[in-house]
């Protein structure tokens, strides 16, 4: 058996299985997780009746991306929301999904919803996207750092 902290100490029920455990880690290295799951054709219905919203759920340089990768994006910052604890002044403008040199996806935040991240102590936001037939989904794991968190309430 592996004597990585992620690993179980003790063989499960079924050790027959073999292999090496992940167990959630209890050590508050993870602040929260949040995942989302958007319509395609339904985010773009909504848009179509109600083209103001375009600019209020998506910044910019989202705006002009297909269908499908802006239903992931909106999945997106819903996913940021839920891995920080539905912060109470979220505003759809502070979340932004951008693209490394090799198109892997990240996000990027400001405002209120940055603030909520580093009072949470906060350093780092995995992202994971995917869309497939009509369906648009995101992944966020918001993981805290080695200082201690700014909110002594952790």
């Amino acid at each position: 058996m592996s004597t990585s902290p992620t690993a179980t100490p003790t063989p499960g029920p079924d050790d027959s299985f073999g292999g090496r455990a992940f167990a959630p880690r209890d050590d508050g290295t993870v602040v929260g997780v949040g995942i989302d799951v958007v319509e395609i054709a339904r985010l773009t219905a909504m848009l179509e009746r109600t083209p103001a919203l375009l600019d209020r759920l998506l910044t910019p340089s989202e705006r002009s991306l297909s269908a499908a990768s802006r239903a992931a994006r909106v999945a997106a910052k819903e996913a940021v929301g839920k891995a920080l604890g539905a912060p109470g002044d979220f505003s759809w403008q502070d979340v932004t999904v951008e693209r490394t040199h090799v198109r892997r996806p990240y996000l990027r935040l400001r405002g209120a919803t940055l603030r909520a991240a580093e009072q949470q102590g906060v350093v780092h936001l995995h992202l994971s996207l995917s869309h497939d037939g009509d369906v648009a989904t995101a992944i966020v794991v918001a993981e805290r750092g080695t200082a201690s968190p700014k909110d002594p309430a952790r």
